[in-house]
């Protein structure tokens, strides 16, 4: 694949995330592809320059998007592809799928677990469409969309086996006030930016159960050593758990009041159930998928991971188990 100054970049995805990416490539690039599959969103954001249902205060210039609710001309007619679609809805929007997908660049803004493969996206773009992980890259935060809309300071990590394709996008999404960094840990920034929410989540249940700030330094600190130790069974190599990539992007989405696992989890320490929580979100917390597929992978683990809030995640989400109960037995767990 040649490498061109000039790739041209598609955004697939409606949500927050993918209005956020859009914004800042249009700081950089002449044209973005933007696809959707909402016709009616997309017709009004031609009459009214921005998105009807995330990040309302972010215009745009309509000249600058190639919009389409056809995700086979928004990927024919670029190099780099962004993909900002949830975890659990990318494999059905992938069987609308007709073009190849070869000598494309794909980049993963998605913070999840494919279901239908139990693979994180990378490594699911990898076995099911043969794309080399050259080609595949990641994008991670610690960044949430809607400071992002408010042009607060952000930083972006930016992680492909290939470090030039990795620059690339780095360069394309950085802006006064998106500062940008480069990895050569792809599997490992992926899994961090999928395990960050289970975590949010757990903050979030603890909060909704009346713990307070303390307790919450605890479980964070807590949370990074787990997620360390999942990470390294997952992709042995030598990495900073500490870097913003990891423990930043940790730390923005379990506390923070943006963040929508921690929301949902909240909204489950409150006595919520599952379902009713998720009809009041009408958001993905794309933690709640993950909680399933992370605790599912850790079975194939060669060796055995100690993860214990993961564990408490899971058993509340999909057994059953009662909120209060479960989280007043992980408190002894932590230290």
């Amino acid at each position: 694949m040649v490498i061109k100054s000039d790739m041209k970049f598609a955004v697939l995805g409606g949500g927050s995330w993918a209005t956020a990416i859009v914004k800042m490539l249009c700081v950089n690039q002449e044209k973005v592809g933007w696809y959707m599959r909402n016709s009616d969103a997309i017709d009004f954001i031609k009459r009214n320059k921005h998105n009807p249902n995330y990040l309302t205060s972010v215009t745009f210039d309509i000249s600058q998007l190639e919009l389409t609710d056809e995700i086979n001309e928004a990927i024919d007619k670029v190099d780099i592809l962004i993909f900002a679609i949830p975890s659990a809805f990318l494999d059905s929007e992938m069987k609308k799928l007709k073009t190849s997908l070869k000598d494309k660049i794909i980049f993963s803004a998605i913070k999840g677990i494919v279901p239908e493969t139990g693979l994180i996206v990378g490594e699911h773009f990898h076995e099911k469409y043969d794309i080399p992980f050259k080609n595949i890259g990641v994008i991670t935060g610690p960044c949430h969309a809607e400071e992002v809309a408010m042009e607060r300071l952000s930083y972006l990590t930016i992680a492909c086996a290939d470090e030039e394709k990795a620059k690339i996008v780095a360069n394309n999404l950085s802006t006064y006030y998106i500062r940008t960094k480069v990895s050569d840990d792809i599997i490992g920034t992926e899994y961090a930016a999928m395990l960050k929410n289970i975590y949010a989540l757990a903050a979030g249940i603890y909060h909704g159960l009346g713990y307070g700030d303390n307790f919450q330094s605890v479980l964070m600190s807590n949370a990074i050593r787990e997620m360390g130790r999942y990470i390294k069974r997952v992709h042995k190599m030598k990495r900073n758990i500490n870097n913003s990539a990891y423990l930043g992007d940790l730390l923005v989405t379990g506390y923070s009041t943006f963040s929508r696992n921690r929301m949902f989890g909240n909204m489950i320490g409150k006595g919520y159930t599952v379902k009713s929580a998720q009809m009041e979100m009408k958001m993905v917390a794309e933690g709640y998928y993950a909680a399933k597929s992370a605790f599912d992978l850790k079975s194939k683990f060669k060796k055995k991971a100690r993860t214990p809030i993961i564990d408490a995640v899971h058993e509340v989400l999909y057994t059953n188990g009662n909120a209060k109960k479960v989280f007043k037995e992980l408190t002894d767990k932590l230290d």
